[in-house]
């Protein structure tokens, strides 16, 4: 796919970045910022409404977001990142600011899966799947959750490997796997039954006895093809065994590298309903004149402003300390919590501003206020990052 939208070299001030966070990107990553922003409202943003509808993912714009550099940001054969945290974050919000779906399809597949062979796999592995997987030629999708597992997963896993001469049997259940219908290769996490560690395995499609059934009737995030995945005697071979994976320990790595734009997301979705609510409030008359004009409703916009802006703050401190090499689990897990929280209180308020209308996708705020439900769970939820937190805050295990 060859772009075609006009692009500039420079992107506009975003009106809900009221502090000008984005002046601490470099020249090249706003210019990077700039074309992606419009392709962003070139290619997607016309289409999003329809695909949520049609609970269908972006598939055909995938070239797109391969040639503009969205997919895999590092990990070329290396273990380092060849642009900044917070320029990464800042595209996370940039994505979701548009469509939620959007920004989940990428964090998955150019997130989690493509982190989780960067973190745990061999140099040969990491060879064999960054390139094409940063080209988009290669899908990936990343199986942890199970429908009896999800905040317990260290624990409570209970998909197994069991190692037969050159090759492990997979057997086990997972739920909530995004992109899991169409994906190339799926990142599984099972129990190895000889040692009870979490191993890493690389899943190529398709594979006889893997199923991957397409879970419907969601109200949130639906341009997100989840699934529930069946595995019976699943083989996979011994190289295909991500080869620094050796417990939940380093599963832990990858997920504090996502959560942290995770957080970004939430803020791209207060952002989208903020802007979809103040372009509302400034059209829309009532008692003869602009309901922007109301005390109430500037409450609504400032409080919603005040929102974006401290986890903006928030984030980007902590972006800029895994550039640092600093980051810890906790501080992924506060950027998550309190982004989410502020992300789930502002699109309520940009709903309340649309009035009867936020209950309509032509309006703007009613997809994002039906996918803030679903970012507010994943990666951990609010309950759970709180108690991380807690737990670095006390010395004290609360989880049970």
């Amino acid at each position: 796919m060859t772009l075609t939208t006009q692009q500039t070299d420079w992107p506009e001030v975003l009106d809900a970045d009221f502090y000008g966070f984005q002046d601490q990107l470099t020249e090249e990553e706003l210019r990077s910022v700039a074309r992606i922003r419009a392709f962003l409202d070139a290619e997607v943003r016309p289409h999003a409404d329809r695909l949520w509808e049609e609970a269908r993912s972006p598939r055909h714009l995938i070239p797109g977001f391969a040639e503009l550099g969205m997919f895999g940001a590092g990990w070329p054969e290396t273990r380092h990142f060849d642009n900044s945290a917070v320029y990464r974050a800042w595209i996370a919000l940039e994505i979701a600011r548009v469509d939620p779906s959007t920004a989940t399809f990428i964090g998955v597949h150019s997130g989690l899966a493509m982190n989780a062979i960067g973190v745990g796999g061999s140099e040969e592995q990491r060879a064999e799947w960054m390139g094409p997987m940063g080209r988009g030629e290669v899908i990936g999708a990343f199986g942890l959750t199970e429908p009896t597992s999800g905040s317990d997963t260290a624990r409570g896993l209970q998909t197994t490997a069991t190692r037969h001469g050159d090759e492990w049997v997979l057997n086990g259940k997972k739920r909530w796997i995004g992109n899991a219908t169409f994906a190339d290769i799926v990142v599984i996490w099972a129990r190895d039954t000889a040692d009870n560690q979490v191993k890493g395995f690389i899943v190529r499609q398709p594979s006889a006895g893997f199923t991957a059934t397409k879970i419907e009737r969601k109200q949130s995030l639906r341009a997100v093809e989840n699934a529930d995945i069946v595995l019976e005697d699943v083989r996979v071979p011994e190289s295909d065994r991500l080869a620094n994976i050796h417990s939940f320990r380093e599963v832990a790595i990858v997920l504090r590298l996502t959560r942290a734009e995770v957080a970004w997301q939430a803020i791209g979705v207060a952002v989208g309903a903020y802007e979809a609510a103040l372009a509302y409030a400034t059209e829309r008359h009532q008692f003869g004149k602009p309901i922007a004009s109301f005390q109430l409703v500037q409450e609504k916009l400032a409080n919603s402003l005040s929102n974006i802006t401290a986890s903006i703050a928030l984030c980007m401190r902590v972006s800029a300390m895994q550039d640092e090499g600093v980051q810890k689990d906790h501080h992924s897990a506060m950027a998550k919590a309190f982004a989410t929280a502020r992300m789930r209180e502002t699109v309520a308020l940009c709903r309340e501003i649309v009035g009867g209308n936020g209950i309509q996708l032509d309006h703007g705020v009613a997809r994002f206020f039906a996918d803030a439900e679903a970012v507010y769970t994943f990666e951990g939820t609010f309950d759970m990052n709180t108690l991380i937190v807690g737990r670095a805050i006390t010395g004290i295990q609360a989880f049970v």
